[in-house]
């Protein structure tokens, strides 16, 4: 007892002393604080944007139209390992954050894989974005989903289905079964700045209908998730269970749907990241009308201006893309882009780098006709381009993919891409698809082999493919003979069947 009174002694001591010393230091810093008022602008002073007294209003306004997303998995989730359901692959997260990258869909504390004891589930957030029930989530929240449910505001369970996925955002469409008129919020007009507020609703560790706030901490973040990232950092408390749920600004409009943390324990530490609302509208507009989403095209491979680079182009700031090479028969190649040439517009607007231009054109439909404006031997030039098809979209319908063809050509169950484009190489033709059900696949092709050559000749696109297949077919030859390489270089010829689509 005289060691616990002790203590409270020693506090109220403390807090005795730190006001007396609080009260000391107003009066020796009240000059100083005058001075520096004076020495600021007087903008911000005279018309300060004060932060709401409280986030009431906003919640009220809002919170019906968050969903809590209630997932069956299907036989074919990985239960553990990097890349199963909820969790990202760590090969593609930068190493500083490898160990403390987590994504918070599903999982147990501390990031811990559940062990699952019969049917398999997984939780998270979503918003509804219309009348009629759409509502926006994550792909890795829905990833191999049997059945999916949503519970409203009002406890409410409802079915959904899955309309479509874009795994390279990390953003799902769901749409509810039931019909009828369902509250919904609308995404921001304007990209938040770095320190405005966010208030954060969603279903953490499954609690439902939880409200935390803080500021945009940071804009542009790429932690190496996936190939267009452009993340907003914000340090409003997210937890497991959040993915897929939104942040709103304080009109009460969607400008971020929370997606992964970095935590070394799983919980917040005031590290989150969202993706930004212009980036989920563009793809649940997608979504909503095909059921996929397919990007603009440019055909060129392009890297960062370094400095140096710059240096020696003449250029004043390391800004742009340098063009690497441009693909025969490509868009950039028909518009007259070269190698050694730097974009430094898309439409007007200035490129920083090589990253923001993929992100720009990705977030393009193909067919879309764009003015880019490029640095070409110390003078500048324009160009205007009609974006083709991202060959590596692969859901999107291609003439060329060497196998999902329709019209009674050859069949042969793969989806195709340059080696290149997809990081498999300098040569051949990377398959990117395999159907399960085709010829290839029964003679042991995989998603990441690549194809050297066909009946012979090698091969560099997808269209080389095709013009070989059919060249078989009209010879009368009931397969064709490719040399391929496997994941870890060794190389085989396959006999494979050409089969007809009626």
């Amino acid at each position: 007892m005289t060691s616990t009174f002790r203590r409270r002694a020693l506090a109220s001591v403390a807090v005795a002393a730190l006001a007396a010393g609080g009260a000391a230091g107003v009066g020796s810093l009240a000059p100083a604080t005058q001075a520096l008022a004076q020495a600021l602008p007087k903008t911000p002073i005279e018309a300060p944007e004060h932060p709401p007294g409280s986030f009431a209003g906003i919640v009220n306004k809002v919170k019906p139209a968050v969903v809590a997303v209630k997932v069956k998995l299907d036989d074919s989730a990985d239960d553990d390992g990097e890349g199963g359901p909820g969790q990202p692959n760590l090969q593609q997260v930068p190493p500083q954050l490898r160990e403390f990258f987590k994504r918070f869909g599903q999982g147990g504390p501390n990031g811990q894989t559940p062990q699952h004891h019969g049917e398999r589930g997984a939780v998270g957030s979503g918003f509804i974005i219309s009348a009629d029930g759409y509502v926006v989530t994550n792909n890795h929240v829905v990833n191999h989903a049997k059945s999916v449910q949503v519970t409203l505001d009002d406890t409410r369970t409802l079915d959904a289905k899955v309309i479509g996925t874009d795994p390279k955002t990390d953003v799902a469409l769901l749409k509810i079964k039931d019909q009828g008129s369902y509250p919904y919020v609308q995404f921001g007009k304007s990209a938040p700045q770095v320190g405005d507020w966010v208030v954060a609703i969603g279903n953490p560790f499954g609690l439902g209908g939880t409200v935390t706030a803080g500021i945009v901490s940071a804009r542009g973040r790429d932690i190496g998730a996936g190939p267009y990232d452009d993340f907003l950092q914000i340090d409003a408390p997210i937890n497991k269970g959040n993915s897929g749920g939104p942040d709103f600004n304080v009109s009460g409009e969607v400008v971020g749907v929370n997606t992964a943390i970095a935590s070394p324990s799983g919980g917040s530490v005031g590290l989150a990241f969202a993706i930004p609302a212009e980036t989920v509208q563009a793809v649940v507009d997608q979504l909503k009308t095909d059921g996929k989403v397919v990007r603009g095209y440019l055909g060129v491979q392009i890297q960062p201006v370094t400095k140096d680079i710059a240096d020696s182009l003449g250029l004043d700031k390391a800004k742009g893309a340098l063009v690497n090479s441009t693909e025969s028969g490509t868009p950039a190649a028909k518009a007259g882009l070269k190698t050694g040439d730097v974009i430094e517009k898309v439409d007007g607007k200035s490129i920083d780098d090589a990253k923001e231009l993929s992100r720009k054109i990705a977030g393009l439909k193909p067919g879309t006709k764009v003015e880019l404006a490029f640095l070409r031997n110390g003078k500048t030039d324009t160009a205007t381009v009609e974006l083709g098809t991202l060959p590596t979209d692969l859901k999107s319908a291609r003439s060329d993919d060497g196998g999902f063809s329709n019209n009674g050509q050859p069949r042969l169950g793969l989806g195709l891409a340059p080696a290149d484009e997809v990081g498999l190489g300098s040569s051949g033709v990377a398959v990117v698809r395999v159907d399960p059900d085709g010829p290839a696949a029964a003679k042991g092709i995989e998603q990441g082999d690549v194809i050297l050559d066909v009946a012979g000749t090698s091969v560099s696109n997808p269209s080389d493919v095709a013009a070989q297949i059919k060249t078989a077919e009209s010879n009368g030859r009931k397969a064709v003979l490719m040399r391929v390489k496997n994941s870890k270089g060794v190389t085989r010829f396959v006999a494979v069947s050409l089969t007809k689509n009626g």
